[in-house]
Parts: C-alpha cells; structure tokens; sequence
C-alpha cells in the first residue's frame, strides 16, 4: 500500500466519527475494582479475550486484593489461578515481578505516568495506555489488535504501520477528550460489528 492511497484526515474522521457514533456508552470490558488489579487484568488480556479473564478475575482478585499478597504468592498459586488463560505460565512471572516492583518502587501504588508502567514486566504501550486511560482517565489510546486491523482496513494508516504508530496517527486526528472513548468504540466496532472474518467492503458496516 502507498501513502497515495490512504485515507485524508478529514476522510479519516469521518470513518472514526461513524465508529464513534455506533457506540455512544463505549467503554472497557475488562472487570476490575482497583487500579492494581486493572493492571492485573490487562497483563492478562494479551492474546486472549477480555471474557476469558473476566471468568478468572473474581478468585484472582479474592486471592490476591493487594500488591504485596500477590508479591509474596508463589507461582504455583497464581498460575491456579490464571491457567485458563493462555500463556499463562509467563504471564504468572509478569504478575508476580510487576507487584513486587509496585510494593518495593512505587509504595504499592500503581504509577500515573505511562514510561514508569512500562518499567513493568510484559507491561508495553498498549497495557500502559488502557491503565491511564481507564484508571486515572488520561486521555489515551491503546492500540490492540481490532484498533490496528481497523485502521490499516479502512487505510487510516499504512498495512505496515506499528501499533506506536497507528496510535500516534489516531492521536492526530482526534482531539485528546475522544481518544478514550473513540478506542473502545473502535474495539466494540472490531469485536462485534465488523469481527476480523467479515468480508466485502468495510464501508458496508458503517452507518450511512
């Protein structure tokens, strides 16, 4: 694909505008209570569904509601918990070696800046925005598989743009108070309206 045959920006915030508008309450559907174990949740998310650790989230969270407890858990105990989500072996490690980092650098506090939550173990751009933007409400967009597939779909970014710089493009056409709203209308548009097996013109599942 050549740049001539992207998308202006002003077509791009058209399609993005009609995403949006699809799903006016869009949010995040990953069950959490706190900060830390939203944190916890979205480690888990890479390369499963967010149904998938909602159906793990409630034990993990009864066993481990702090940093310290999961900090001090082995990791037999937490892959227990976690083992029907895939990956889960390495994704135990990143939980156990991100709360001991919270507890030991960070009081316990989940950090409210995006380059200290990448310090983190299997924490990288799309984890750290999801917990600034759902956590503390910074304005954020995290590119996950659907925001990429949907943006490289429609030709708002080139088929071989990263997910740093589809976000970077995303954040150039939208004004900073719908960059968290517009991503999860955007998951919510590749999760159920135009899923990844959908065929012919992506035009075709936007409103007119």
């Amino acid at each position: 694909m050549t740049k001539e045959t992207l998308l202006s920006d002003d077509e791009a915030r058209e399609v993005l505008n009609k995403i949006d508008s699809l799903y006016p309450d869009a949010k995040g559907e990953l069950k959490w209570d706190t900060k830390f174990h939203l944190l916890c949740a979205v480690l888990m998310s890479a390369q499963t569904t967010d149904k998938m650790v909602n159906r793990v989230m409630p034990k993990f969270i009864e066993d481990f509601p702090t940093p310290q407890d999961l900090a001090n858990a082995s990791i037999e105990d937490i892959e227990n918990d976690i083992k029907q989500i895939g990956l889960y072996h390495s994704k135990a490690k990143h939980l156990k070696e991100s709360a001991q980092i919270i507890v030991d650098k960070f009081n316990g506090q989940i950090p409210n800046d995006k380059k200290l939550l990448m310090t983190l173990p299997g924490v990288g751009e799309k984890t750290a925005n999801v917990v600034l933007a759902e956590g503390f409400g910074r304005p954020a967009i995290a590119v996950d598989t659907h925001v990429s597939r949907i943006s490289k779909k429609f030709k708002i970014v080139d088929e071989k743009a990263t997910p740093h710089e589809i976000e970077k493009r995303l954040e150039e056409l939208l004004p900073k108070e719908k960059w968290i709203h517009t991503h999860h209308a955007m998951i919510l548009f590749g999760r159920y309206t135009m899923p990844s097996r959908a065929k012919g013109d992506p035009y075709s599942y936007l409103p007119k």
